[in-house]
């Protein structure tokens, strides 16, 4: 029913998808020679045997590519490179809204600071978004649009980057997890700033790293300073560490969303001994979740190579998701390092799940309207309904239910 043409040509969106996971080998490549970066191989070929594998034993290994990116984006010209070629790679299999995470914190250094490392992936971003715009409107085609998303970590060593070594340093005489608060509501005061003195479209404060050993918790200050002005949230839980971490998430942080989310439905992943029925508390949680619309940006492939024990992509949650009928849109995670894209997440989870029109419907819709769209929200429900739209007229065009 659904074909390779039918999915590349309906409108897809990625709200979970990590700039620093997602160059172009080829620029990469490029980037290392001209900054002297040693690769262990120069050839896109060579780095995907290597390094940016379709199958990593474990997660430290997903996590040696982040190294090599990161090393790469030290400066205004190399960011706003690949935000601007990121936009086309997404524009090009038909994803017509993405919000682009990264942590700045990851590429600031004595010659960069937070505000310059944002303002060069806004112009790569707004740059491609003229070209790509101009065609689409050529074409009578919804326009192609972004928002940024800033990423803080649960945790850091002063290996992280030049300038977490300098956090380090400076607050060397706190305990870690404050000096880990104190570096999250820094960053959250950075993004209000920055967006509402810029105008750049900064549309949600994040939470990644580390779940175990690092609760969530720990940055309510961060997420509390970045709701009180306006910002939304989104926060990496659930993908390593059980349901508790979703739901200190939503209620500790007040996520809007959930990134991964993978976990919420695992009895064995809950390791409070305070939960003494795991099956009630698990179902209290995903009826928390449901009725409140709080999306979960689900990550397939990328669940599939960080944890050992989904060899069959069948058993992922999203079955479960599905079948409690709550709000889930498909994400690439990293383009670069899962080796995937929105369309193949589709086929994915189309391949491997019982997924109705009226299921790829709501999760390519729920991609839309559980966006945090730059604009106002009038402008956001006319995007949204130019986009369902134009989703209608590709189901027709191929003999596809649109329900």
């Amino acid at each position: 029913m659904y074909s390779k043409e039918f999915i590349r040509e309906i409108p897809k969106s990625d709200l979970h998808v990590h700039l620093d996971g997602s160059l172009r080998l080829t620029t990469l490549i490029e980037l290392a020679k001209e900054q002297n970066v040693s690769l262990p191989s120069y050839t896109p070929e060579g780095l995907m045997e290597t390094v940016f594998k379709t199958a990593y034993k474990d997660l430290p290994e997903y996590l040696q590519g982040f190294g090599l990116t990161c090393a790469v984006m030290r400066n205004a010209e190399s960011l706003e490179r690949i935000a601007y070629e990121f936009a086309l790679d997404n524009a090009a299999e038909g994803v017509y809204y993405v919000e682009v995470r990264f942590g700045p914190y990851l590429h600031v250094h004595e010659k960069l600071d937070v505000e310059t490392v944002i303002g060069s992936v806004y112009r790569g971003m707004d740059r491609a978004k003229k070209e790509i715009n101009k065609t689409k409107a050529a074409n009578g085609l919804p326009n192609f649009e972004y928002g940024i998303i800033v990423s803080n970590l649960r945790m850091f060593s002063a290996e992280s980057s030049a300038y977490y070594k300098k956090i380090m340093d400076a607050l060397s005489w706190l305990p870690k997890k404050d000096i880990f608060a104190q570096a999250s509501l820094q960053l959250a005061r950075a993004a209000v700033d920055i967006r509402d003195r810029k105008g750049y479209p900064i549309v949600g404060f994040d939470l990644a790293g580390a779940e175990h050993g690092y609760p969530a918790i720990d940055h309510v200050e961060a997420f509390t300073y970045a709701h009180r002005n306006f910002m939304k949230k989104t926060v990496h839980a659930g993908e390593a560490y059980g349901a508790e971490s979703i739901f200190q998430a939503i209620t500790a942080l007040h996520a809007d969303r959930i990134g991964h989310g993978y976990l919420l439905f695992s009895k064995e992943a809950l390791t409070n001994p305070e939960i003494t029925n795991k099956e009630e508390y698990l179902k209290k949680l995903t009826e928390y979740i449901a009725d409140r619309r709080i999306t979960i940006e689900v990550c397939l492939t990328s669940n599939r190579q960080t944890n050992p024990n989904l060899s069959d992509i069948s058993k992922h949650s999203l079955k479960e998701m599905l079948k409690h009928n709550l709000s889930v849109t498909l994400c690439t995670d990293n383009r670069t390092i899962s080796q995937t894209s929105v369309s193949e997440e589709i086929e994915l989870a189309i391949k491997n799940f019982d997924i109705t029109p009226g299921a790829l419907r709501n999760m390519i819709v729920y991609g839309f309207k559980r966006s945090f769209f730059p604009g106002s929200y009038v402008e956001k429900r006319d995007y949204v309904r130019s986009i369902i739209d134009y989703y209608e007229k590709i189901c027709q065009k191929h003999g596809v239910p649109s329900r």
